[in-house]
Protein backbone atom coordinates (compact mmCIF):
# COMPACT_ATOMS: atom_id res chain seq x y z
CA UNK A 1 0.00 0.00 0.00
CA UNK A 2 2.58 2.16 -0.85
CA UNK A 3 2.49 5.49 -2.23
CA UNK A 4 4.79 7.94 -3.96
CA UNK A 5 2.15 10.91 -3.71
CA UNK A 6 1.34 12.98 -0.61
CA UNK A 7 -1.95 14.14 -0.01
CA UNK A 8 -3.69 17.23 1.32
CA UNK A 9 -6.98 17.75 3.15
CA UNK A 10 -8.86 21.46 2.77
CA UNK A 11 -11.60 19.95 3.47
CA UNK A 12 -12.49 16.76 5.14
CA UNK A 13 -15.67 14.03 3.76
CA UNK A 14 -18.70 13.81 5.84
CA UNK A 15 -21.10 10.63 5.48
CA UNK A 16 -23.25 13.48 3.34
CA UNK A 17 -20.43 15.71 1.53
CA UNK A 18 -17.58 15.06 -0.65
CA UNK A 19 -14.47 17.01 0.59
CA UNK A 20 -11.76 19.02 -1.05
CA UNK A 21 -7.98 18.44 -1.15
CA UNK A 22 -4.97 17.45 -3.24
CA UNK A 23 -2.54 14.95 -4.62
CA UNK A 24 1.03 16.22 -4.48
CA UNK A 25 2.68 14.31 -6.69
CA UNK A 26 6.64 13.41 -5.51
CA UNK A 27 9.40 11.64 -7.64
CA UNK A 28 9.65 8.88 -5.06
CA UNK A 29 9.19 5.91 -6.73
CA UNK A 30 8.46 1.75 -5.36
CA UNK A 31 8.33 -1.50 -6.72
CA UNK A 32 7.34 -4.77 -5.56
CA UNK A 33 5.07 -2.92 -3.23
CA UNK A 34 8.33 -2.14 -1.23
CA UNK A 35 7.75 1.82 -0.43
CA UNK A 36 10.22 4.36 -0.94
CA UNK A 37 13.12 3.17 -2.44
CA UNK A 38 16.43 4.62 -1.73
CA UNK A 39 16.45 7.23 -5.08
CA UNK A 40 14.40 9.69 -6.79
CA UNK A 41 13.32 9.71 -10.43
CA UNK A 42 13.59 13.68 -11.46
CA UNK A 43 10.64 15.14 -12.52
CA UNK A 44 8.65 11.87 -12.42
CA UNK A 45 6.08 13.47 -9.89
CA UNK A 46 5.33 16.36 -12.15
CA UNK A 47 4.91 13.58 -15.44
CA UNK A 48 2.41 11.49 -13.55
CA UNK A 49 0.50 14.75 -12.71
CA UNK A 50 0.42 16.13 -15.92
CA UNK A 51 -0.73 12.73 -17.99
CA UNK A 52 -3.29 12.41 -14.95
CA UNK A 53 -4.87 15.46 -15.37
CA UNK A 54 -4.77 15.01 -19.62
CA UNK A 55 -6.79 12.10 -19.31
CA UNK A 56 -9.07 13.11 -16.43
CA UNK A 57 -10.16 15.74 -18.59
CA UNK A 58 -10.54 13.64 -21.33
CA UNK A 59 -12.66 11.27 -19.05
CA UNK A 60 -14.91 14.41 -18.07
CA UNK A 61 -15.07 15.72 -21.77
CA UNK A 62 -16.53 12.43 -22.19
CA UNK A 63 -19.24 12.31 -19.45
CA UNK A 64 -17.49 9.62 -17.55
CA UNK A 65 -17.80 11.13 -13.36
CA UNK A 66 -14.21 11.68 -11.89
CA UNK A 67 -13.42 13.35 -8.61
CA UNK A 68 -10.65 15.86 -10.45
CA UNK A 69 -11.18 19.32 -10.49
CA UNK A 70 -8.04 20.60 -12.09
CA UNK A 71 -4.56 21.32 -11.56
CA UNK A 72 -2.97 23.96 -8.58
CA UNK A 73 -1.11 26.92 -10.06
CA UNK A 74 0.23 29.43 -7.76
CA UNK A 75 -2.91 28.36 -5.20
CA UNK A 76 -5.87 28.54 -7.88
CA UNK A 77 -6.94 25.76 -9.95
CA UNK A 78 -6.90 25.79 -13.59
CA UNK A 79 -6.88 23.11 -16.68
CA UNK A 80 -3.84 21.32 -17.78
CA UNK A 81 -4.01 23.70 -20.84
CA UNK A 82 -4.01 26.97 -18.09
CA UNK A 83 -0.24 25.87 -17.08
CA UNK A 84 2.62 26.84 -18.93
CA UNK A 85 5.48 24.56 -16.61
CA UNK A 86 4.72 21.03 -15.98
CA UNK A 87 2.12 20.59 -12.39
CA UNK A 88 2.87 18.80 -9.69
CA UNK A 89 -0.41 19.28 -7.43
CA UNK A 90 -3.80 17.91 -8.45
CA UNK A 91 -6.76 19.54 -7.15
CA UNK A 92 -9.83 16.64 -6.37
CA UNK A 93 -12.81 16.05 -4.45
CA UNK A 94 -12.37 13.88 -1.48
CA UNK A 95 -14.40 11.06 -0.03
CA UNK A 96 -14.08 8.86 3.09
CA UNK A 97 -11.58 5.57 3.47
CA UNK A 98 -12.97 4.17 6.46
CA UNK A 99 -10.77 1.67 8.63
CA UNK A 100 -10.22 -1.87 7.58
CA UNK A 101 -10.17 -4.19 10.24
CA UNK A 102 -8.55 -7.27 9.84
CA UNK A 103 -6.89 -10.23 12.30
CA UNK A 104 -3.54 -11.54 10.21
CA UNK A 105 -4.58 -11.72 6.59
CA UNK A 106 -8.39 -11.93 7.26
CA UNK A 107 -10.15 -9.10 6.83
CA UNK A 108 -13.71 -7.30 7.87
CA UNK A 109 -15.39 -5.46 5.05
CA UNK A 110 -18.38 -5.50 6.20
CA UNK A 111 -17.33 -3.58 9.19
CA UNK A 112 -15.80 -1.08 6.33
CA UNK A 113 -19.15 -0.77 4.92
CA UNK A 114 -20.91 -0.58 8.03
CA UNK A 115 -18.50 2.98 8.69
CA UNK A 116 -18.87 3.70 4.95
CA UNK A 117 -22.10 4.54 4.12
CA UNK A 118 -22.82 6.26 0.78
CA UNK A 119 -19.52 8.04 0.64
CA UNK A 120 -16.38 5.79 0.47
CA UNK A 121 -13.63 4.67 -1.79
CA UNK A 122 -14.45 1.59 -3.33
CA UNK A 123 -11.68 -1.26 -1.63
CA UNK A 124 -11.03 -2.79 -5.22
CA UNK A 125 -8.64 -2.05 -8.13
CA UNK A 126 -10.20 -2.72 -11.38
CA UNK A 127 -7.63 -3.95 -13.87
CA UNK A 128 -7.81 -3.62 -17.50
CA UNK A 129 -5.59 -5.67 -20.34
CA UNK A 130 -5.36 -5.04 -23.92
CA UNK A 131 -2.26 -7.11 -24.14
CA UNK A 132 -0.45 -9.74 -21.80
CA UNK A 133 3.28 -8.25 -21.66
CA UNK A 134 6.35 -9.34 -19.99
CA UNK A 135 6.11 -9.09 -16.60
CA UNK A 136 2.20 -9.07 -16.03
CA UNK A 137 0.77 -11.29 -13.50
CA UNK A 138 -1.96 -12.86 -15.82
CA UNK A 139 1.01 -15.21 -16.71
CA UNK A 140 1.99 -16.35 -13.26
CA UNK A 141 -1.85 -16.96 -12.47
CA UNK A 142 -3.16 -19.14 -14.88
CA UNK A 143 -2.18 -20.76 -18.45
CA UNK A 144 -3.21 -18.85 -21.46
CA UNK A 145 -6.54 -21.19 -22.64
CA UNK A 146 -7.79 -19.60 -18.94
CA UNK A 147 -8.04 -16.71 -20.11
CA UNK A 148 -9.74 -17.89 -23.45
CA UNK A 149 -6.56 -17.72 -25.79
CA UNK A 150 -5.18 -20.26 -28.53
CA UNK A 151 -1.80 -21.01 -27.01
CA UNK A 152 -0.68 -24.17 -25.06
CA UNK A 153 1.92 -21.96 -23.38
CA UNK A 154 3.14 -17.76 -22.71
CA UNK A 155 5.36 -16.82 -25.34
CA UNK A 156 8.66 -14.39 -24.74
CA UNK A 157 6.70 -11.18 -26.23
CA UNK A 158 3.42 -9.66 -25.78
CA UNK A 159 0.48 -11.15 -26.49
CA UNK A 160 -2.62 -9.34 -28.15
CA UNK A 161 -6.27 -9.50 -26.67
CA UNK A 162 -8.91 -9.57 -29.46
CA UNK A 163 -11.18 -8.63 -26.38
CA UNK A 164 -10.08 -6.37 -22.97
CA UNK A 165 -9.88 -8.11 -19.93
CA UNK A 166 -11.37 -6.39 -17.07
CA UNK A 167 -10.56 -8.20 -13.56
CA UNK A 168 -11.27 -7.19 -9.70
CA UNK A 169 -7.95 -7.42 -7.23
CA UNK A 170 -8.02 -6.05 -3.46
CA UNK A 171 -6.58 -2.44 -2.90
CA UNK A 172 -6.05 -2.41 1.17
CA UNK A 173 -4.80 -5.59 1.94
CA UNK A 174 -0.96 -5.99 2.45
CA UNK A 175 -0.84 -8.26 -0.48
CA UNK A 176 -3.27 -7.97 -3.08
CA UNK A 177 -5.11 -10.85 -4.73
CA UNK A 178 -7.06 -11.40 -7.71
CA UNK A 179 -11.04 -11.48 -6.97
CA UNK A 180 -14.04 -13.74 -8.49
CA UNK A 181 -16.63 -11.06 -10.07
CA UNK A 182 -18.51 -12.60 -6.53
CA UNK A 183 -16.09 -11.25 -4.15
CA UNK A 184 -15.67 -8.40 -5.50
CA UNK A 185 -19.45 -7.73 -5.66
CA UNK A 186 -19.50 -8.01 -2.01
CA UNK A 187 -15.89 -5.98 -1.63
CA UNK A 188 -17.24 -2.97 -3.61
CA UNK A 189 -20.12 -2.73 -1.04
CA UNK A 190 -23.18 -0.75 -2.47
CA UNK A 191 -21.17 -0.30 -5.50
CA UNK A 192 -22.87 -2.03 -8.99
CA UNK A 193 -19.94 -4.37 -10.02
CA UNK A 194 -21.12 -4.54 -13.74
CA UNK A 195 -20.86 -0.64 -13.61
CA UNK A 196 -17.59 -0.54 -12.52
CA UNK A 197 -17.08 -3.23 -15.79
CA UNK A 198 -18.64 -0.78 -17.98
CA UNK A 199 -16.87 2.31 -16.47
CA UNK A 200 -13.23 0.66 -16.60
CA UNK A 201 -13.88 -0.40 -20.46
CA UNK A 202 -14.96 3.45 -20.55
CA UNK A 203 -11.71 4.30 -19.29
CA UNK A 204 -9.31 1.88 -21.16
CA UNK A 205 -10.62 2.94 -24.60
CA UNK A 206 -10.26 6.95 -23.99
CA UNK A 207 -6.40 6.17 -22.86
CA UNK A 208 -6.10 3.66 -25.67
CA UNK A 209 -7.14 6.37 -28.03
CA UNK A 210 -4.95 9.23 -26.42
CA UNK A 211 -1.82 6.81 -26.50
CA UNK A 212 -2.61 5.90 -30.42
CA UNK A 213 -2.36 9.55 -31.46
CA UNK A 214 0.39 9.97 -29.74
CA UNK A 215 2.31 6.92 -31.08
CA UNK A 216 1.88 4.38 -27.73
CA UNK A 217 0.59 1.34 -27.48
CA UNK A 218 -1.77 1.08 -24.12
CA UNK A 219 -1.20 -2.31 -23.14
CA UNK A 220 -3.07 -2.71 -19.59
CA UNK A 221 -3.75 -0.50 -16.84
CA UNK A 222 -6.05 0.22 -13.42
CA UNK A 223 -8.64 2.71 -11.84
CA UNK A 224 -9.57 3.23 -8.54
CA UNK A 225 -13.38 4.39 -7.92
CA UNK A 226 -15.75 6.21 -5.22
CA UNK A 227 -18.94 6.14 -4.52
CA UNK A 228 -21.21 9.13 -3.67
CA UNK A 229 -24.78 9.20 -3.37
CA UNK A 230 -25.47 6.28 -5.61
CA UNK A 231 -23.22 7.61 -8.29
CA UNK A 232 -19.56 6.27 -9.20
CA UNK A 233 -16.84 8.63 -9.93
CA UNK A 234 -13.58 7.31 -11.19
CA UNK A 235 -10.63 8.60 -8.09
CA UNK A 236 -6.69 8.32 -7.79
CA UNK A 237 -4.70 9.14 -10.73
CA UNK A 238 -5.55 7.46 -14.21
CA UNK A 239 -3.30 6.65 -17.14
CA UNK A 240 0.20 7.21 -16.14
CA UNK A 241 3.63 5.10 -16.16
CA UNK A 242 3.11 4.26 -13.06
CA UNK A 243 -0.78 2.85 -13.39
CA UNK A 244 -0.53 1.64 -16.87
CA UNK A 245 1.64 0.14 -19.23
CA UNK A 246 2.56 1.89 -22.40
CA UNK A 247 4.81 0.28 -25.05
CA UNK A 248 6.69 2.19 -27.98
CA UNK A 249 8.06 -0.06 -31.04
CA UNK A 250 7.80 -3.06 -29.11
CA UNK A 251 9.42 -1.46 -26.05
CA UNK A 252 8.15 -1.44 -22.67
CA UNK A 253 7.80 2.25 -21.58
CA UNK A 254 6.37 2.04 -17.70
CA UNK A 255 7.39 1.79 -14.10
CA UNK A 256 7.51 -2.38 -15.17
CA UNK A 257 11.56 -1.04 -16.77
CA UNK A 258 12.44 -0.26 -13.37
CA UNK A 259 11.09 -3.59 -11.84
CA UNK A 260 12.76 -5.74 -14.91
CA UNK A 261 15.65 -4.06 -14.01
CA UNK A 262 15.55 -4.98 -10.95
CA UNK A 263 14.51 -8.14 -11.60
CA UNK A 264 18.04 -8.44 -13.41
CA UNK A 265 20.17 -6.87 -11.32
CA UNK A 266 19.03 -7.07 -8.02
CA UNK A 267 17.66 -10.69 -7.66
CA UNK A 268 18.57 -11.97 -3.95
CA UNK A 269 16.08 -8.54 -2.93
CA UNK A 270 13.65 -9.39 -5.66
CA UNK A 271 13.53 -13.39 -4.44
CA UNK A 272 13.59 -12.12 -0.94
CA UNK A 273 10.29 -10.42 -1.09
CA UNK A 274 9.25 -13.50 -2.86
CA UNK A 275 9.97 -15.31 0.17
CA UNK A 276 8.81 -12.69 2.76
CA UNK A 277 5.49 -12.70 0.98
CA UNK A 278 5.24 -16.92 1.04
CA UNK A 279 6.39 -16.43 4.41
CA UNK A 280 3.39 -13.87 5.36
CA UNK A 281 0.35 -16.31 3.87
CA UNK A 282 1.60 -19.09 5.56
CA UNK A 283 2.01 -17.57 8.72
CA UNK A 284 -1.35 -15.52 8.42
CA UNK A 285 1.14 -12.28 8.92
CA UNK A 286 -0.25 -9.51 7.43
CA UNK A 287 3.00 -7.19 7.21
CA UNK A 288 5.39 -9.14 5.31
CA UNK A 289 8.33 -6.40 5.20
CA UNK A 290 8.99 -7.09 8.41
CA UNK A 291 10.06 -10.62 7.29
CA UNK A 292 12.16 -9.49 4.85
CA UNK A 293 15.72 -10.02 5.33
CA UNK A 294 17.49 -7.89 2.13
CA UNK A 295 17.57 -4.33 1.43
CA UNK A 296 17.04 -2.59 -1.69
CA UNK A 297 20.31 -1.47 -3.47
CA UNK A 298 20.29 2.46 -5.36
CA UNK A 299 20.00 2.83 -8.98
CA UNK A 300 23.18 3.76 -10.85
CA UNK A 301 23.07 7.20 -12.11
CA UNK A 302 22.30 6.25 -16.00
CA UNK A 303 19.91 4.46 -14.72
CA UNK A 304 17.83 6.78 -13.15
CA UNK A 305 18.39 9.52 -15.89
CA UNK A 306 17.38 7.00 -18.62
CA UNK A 307 14.57 6.15 -16.35
CA UNK A 308 13.50 10.27 -15.53
CA UNK A 309 13.65 10.79 -19.71
CA UNK A 310 10.95 7.97 -20.03
CA UNK A 311 8.91 9.43 -18.19
CA UNK A 312 9.21 13.01 -19.37
CA UNK A 313 9.61 12.28 -22.82
CA UNK A 314 6.75 9.85 -22.86
CA UNK A 315 4.18 12.56 -21.20
CA UNK A 316 5.27 15.06 -23.32
CA UNK A 317 4.25 12.97 -26.39
CA UNK A 318 0.76 11.66 -24.87
CA UNK A 319 -0.16 15.01 -23.82
CA UNK A 320 1.16 16.42 -26.78
CA UNK A 321 2.95 19.22 -25.61
CA UNK A 322 6.59 20.01 -24.46
CA UNK A 323 5.90 20.37 -21.11
CA UNK A 324 9.51 19.28 -20.43
CA UNK A 325 13.16 19.74 -21.64
CA UNK A 326 13.51 16.28 -22.80
CA UNK A 327 14.75 14.27 -25.63
CA UNK A 328 12.55 13.15 -28.37
CA UNK A 329 10.32 9.63 -27.27
CA UNK A 330 12.71 7.95 -29.89
CA UNK A 331 15.73 9.06 -28.18
CA UNK A 332 14.18 7.92 -24.86
CA UNK A 333 13.37 4.54 -25.73
CA UNK A 334 16.78 3.37 -27.23
CA UNK A 335 18.45 4.44 -24.16
CA UNK A 336 16.00 2.41 -21.96
CA UNK A 337 16.68 -0.59 -24.89
CA UNK A 338 20.19 -0.56 -23.48
CA UNK A 339 19.51 -1.23 -19.66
Amino acid sequence: MASVKEFRVETPATADSLGRGAFVFTDDYSVFDWGKMPDAIPNKGASLCAMGAANFEALEAAGVPTHYRGVVRGGDVVSLADVADPPREMAIDLTRVPDLPHEGRTYDYTAYHREAGENYLIPLEIVFRNTVPIGSSLRSRGRPSEFGLDLESWPDEPVDLEEPIVEFSTKYEESDRYLSEENADYIAGAADVDELVSIARAVNSIITEQADAAGLKHEDGKIECLYFDGEIRVADVVGTFDENRFSYDGQQLSKEVIRQYHKRTQPEWVDAIDEAKQKAEAEDIAEWRTLCTVEPEPLEERVIDAVRDMYVSGTNAYVGRELFSAPPLAEAVEAIRTL
